[in-house]
Order: C-alpha cells, then structure tokens, then sequence
C-alpha cells in the first residue's frame, strides 16, 4: 500500500514535501524499530524503469521505502552518538540551499554562498575565540576537516625544514613524525593515511583513563622527536568527553617547531559555554581545530569547519589552478581554495540560519543543558545497583559499565521505542555509550533514560 505521504502532482511537489516534513517531526515512530537489511533492500529495488515517473509517485514511493530504515535521530530519547537533531531552521535553510541550487566552488558560481561562508568565519571564530587571522574551509564534517587542516600541517612543517612536498611529494620526503593519543577518534588516523602518513610516522603516546594523552608520555615521546612534526590533540574524548592539556601540548609543539592541531569535533563548542570554557583552556594556541556543525550547531548534513591560523598554509595545500577558474579583481574569496573540494554544496546558508536562530545565548544554553543531563545521568545512577561509571564526567559524553549485561539491557531499552542507544568496545570492555547532543534531548531524557535502566536492573 502507498504510504499517501506525497500525493500531489508535481506542480505542489515542494508543498506536498513541506506538509510532510511538519507530520514526520511530529509524529512518534519508535526511535530504533528498524527493517532489516533484506526488507529495506526489497523496498529499494523495485527495477529501474526505461521511462521516467511522475515525481510525486517517486517520492511516495521513497517515502515508502526509506521510512522504515529511518533512525530516530531528531528525537530527545536518540543517545547513541554524538549527532545533532538537525534543527528545524537549519532544515528549512537547507531546503533553500538545494532549491538555489547552488554550487558554492568559486565566488562567481555563487556570490552569496561565498560571502556567507565569509561571515560565518567570523562569527565563528568570536563564537569559539579563536584566532581571529584564521581561515575557515566549510567541509562536510570533522574528518574532512582534519584532513584539510592535516593537509595545510603536512605542508607548512615540511615547508620550515626546506623541503617543498607540495611541488616534490612524499618520495624522499624527511620523515615526519605524528605524536598523537593513543585514546585519539580514529578520524585522525583516517585523515592521517589519506595524506600518505602510514604507521611508521605515527608515534601513539600513552592516554589515562578518561582518554586523554598523559602529559609526561607526550614529553617523553617528543624527546625522541626530529625533524618536520606534527601534535594531535583531542577537545572531547568520544567516549568520556575527556580533553587534553592544551597547554603541553602546545609547548611540546613550539619545542619541536611542530604544528599543533586539535580534533575537536564537539568538543570545541565548550569553548562558547562559559561554565566549560575552563576544559578547552588554551586551545587556541593551536595551528588549527576541526569541529562539527551537525553536532552541537544542530545544522543538518552535512557540515563540517576546518579552522586553520595560518591562511597561505592551507591555501598552499588546497590550491586548484586552472582557467576556467575564473577570479576577478572585487571578488570575495572562492572556498574551494580552503577545501579538498572544488564542485560542493553551499554549507555556509544553513550554518548562518542556526547562528542567527540559536544566537550566542542559545548555543550557550544548548551546551549546558546537554550537560547538565550527562550529569544529572551520572547523578542518578549512582543510585542504581549494577551501573559503574567508569571516568568522571565533564562533557556531554556517559559510559556506563552494568555488570556484563550492557548489550542485554541496551537491547531493552531500544525495546521500550523511547531510545535509541548502541553499546561500544572501549579498552577491552563494553560500555553502553550515552551521548547528549540533539537540541530535543536534557535533563528530563536522563531521567527517563535513568527510570527505564533503573527497572530493567531490578531483573
């Protein structure tokens, strides 16, 4: 049967999409009540057809195929992950985004576009207090936003020792030395390889128990250290919410003339949080910083800021060249200068929407309501038989240990329809993950989510 979500023709097409839009986010579909891989394959592939179909039957259809492969992700019981809810704002600026159909390469293919990724540079930048010379490339999320800014890194260190690797490449490079968390996302160690970086440059230094790099460790790797480096440091432990020393990190970098560039991919936002400002504290020493939109800005995917101080270091590295590229003398900047991309969508309108739709304020808010549930989880279940929480909790970020059943009761608590959480492998143990990030979820889901393990355990 049709799911009837889109029954107009195509002259009401975008209306029809809207009304649905409005009955899908207030609708109450469990969060995890999935098909599996073989009925949502059915579903899909229904044959392609040799002549086209009208465009609302499509979507009907899509409607009908996708919805239950959907997870809950914009739902105040959705913990699993660190990913926003994709605010209703940023949503509709998406919308428009996809309806302007613009490609956001070079200034002249989208005047707009690049202006707004301009001032949203600087809204940022005084948001998180970040040097203010920076250069920010609008990527699709943290990890190509590490690779970006471990690109402009790459260059520029190689670049102190006198050797060109944008001009000679890696073949009889100097070895380059990576000094990074053994506890480190494992982004980094993608974006890492993606730039030709193996294991033999990277040396993994010793991280405590919350994840973060153990500051005498990280001296005693660098002593070993010569040649063209680079530091990775960490704001917001995936699984702790643990941060670095910045401050060690930083002066081991200096000592090295190495750059020094943090993954903080949610993290990072503690930064516009004055109650947490204190966990990122001297961040901004850093060369460059990864963060995510669709984290805690709640803008849609995908959307992804590669902060960089040193502007020609990463232009060097991005550079793209050709004539047809046009440039004329009165133009803002081209973004595709400052990413890997050079066609790309526009991510800078829906970034500009949810900062002007959450303001400074709100986005404070947001961070502290985000993790005031952390703690008031953690709060809770110290009163629960059976729950260990196995590091402090500072961030957004729970682990909970329960006793060896964490995949039985995490299977029931999926069960319940009012959450949606996965279980993790961390140092040899699983750990049921809670992460507070989507702007519906705060201190009333973690006393939901407390009440629901609280009767489970009682099994």
């Amino acid at each position: 049967m049709k799911h009837s979500a889109i029954p107009g023709g195509e002259s009401s097409l975008l209306l029809d999409v809207a009304a649905y839009a409005g009955r899908y986010r207030d609708g109450d579909k469990p969060l995890d009540d999935l098909a599996g891989a073989d009925v949502l394959r059915r579903s899909f592939d229904i044959g392609l057809p040799d002549k086209g179909r009208p465009a609302g039957d499509v979507l009907a259809d899509l409607v009908d195929a996708a919805e239950p492969g959907i997870v809950g992700a914009t739902k105040p019981g959705f913990l699993s992950w660190v990913i926003g809810a994709s605010h209703e704002a940023g949503v509709a600026a998406d919308w428009l985004t996809s309806l302007w159909g613009q490609n956001a390469g070079l200034y002249q293919t989208s005047p707009a576009a690049a202006v707004c990724e301009e001032v949203v540079s600087g809204w940022l930048l005084d948001l998180l207090d970040l040097p203010r010379e920076s250069a920010i490339g609008f990527a699709t999320g943290a990890t190509m936003a590490t690779f970006t800014c471990l690109a402009a890194a790459r260059s520029e260190v190689f670049r102190r020792v006198g050797y060109d690797v944008d001009g000679l490449g890696l073949q009889g490079a100097p070895h380059l030395t990576v000094l990074i968390g053994a506890d480190a996302h494992v982004s980094n160690r993608a974006a890492l390889r993606y730039l030709g970086l193996g294991k033999s440059n990277i040396v993994e230094v010793e991280a405590g128990p919350d994840g973060a790099m153990l500051v005498e460790s990280l001296r005693a790797a660098a002593a070993h250290v010569s040649g063209p480096a680079i530091v990775v440091a960490q704001a917001g432990h995936i699984h702790s919410g643990a941060f670095d020393d910045f401050a060690a990190a930083a002066e081991v970098a200096r000592e090295l003339n190495a750059w020094l560039h943090v993954d903080g991919a949610f993290g990072l936002w503690a930064r516009s949080a004055p109650a947490r400002r204190h966990l990122a504290e001297h961040v901004e020493l850093a060369d460059s910083w990864a963060v995510d939109g669709h984290k805690w800005l709640q803008t849609p995917y995908d959307s992804g800021f590669a902060i960089v101080r040193h502007p020609a270091a990463v232009q060097r590295a991005m550079a793209k060249e050709a004539g047809y590229l046009n440039h004329a003398s009165g133009d803002g900047h081209n973004p595709s200068g400052l990413v890997p991309e050079l066609s790309r969508r526009a991510r800078g309108f829906a970034a500009w929407a949810m900062l002007q739709t959450l303001g400074r304020d709100g986005i404070t808010q947001l961070v502290e309501r985000h993790c005031a549930a952390a703690a008031r989880l953690a709060q809770r279940c110290r009163d629960i038989a059976g729950v260990e929480i196995p590091h402090p909790v500072v961030l957004n970020q729970v682990a909970l240990t329960l006793g060896g059943r964490e995949q039985e009761v995490c299977d029931r608590l999926n069960a319940t329809g009012d959450f949606f959480l996965r279980t993790a492998k961390w140092r040899g143990q699983t750990i049921l993950r809670v992460s507070f990030s989507g702007h519906p979820s705060g201190p009333d889901t973690a006393d939901a989510l407390a009440d629901a393990l609280a009767l489970i355990l009682k099994d």
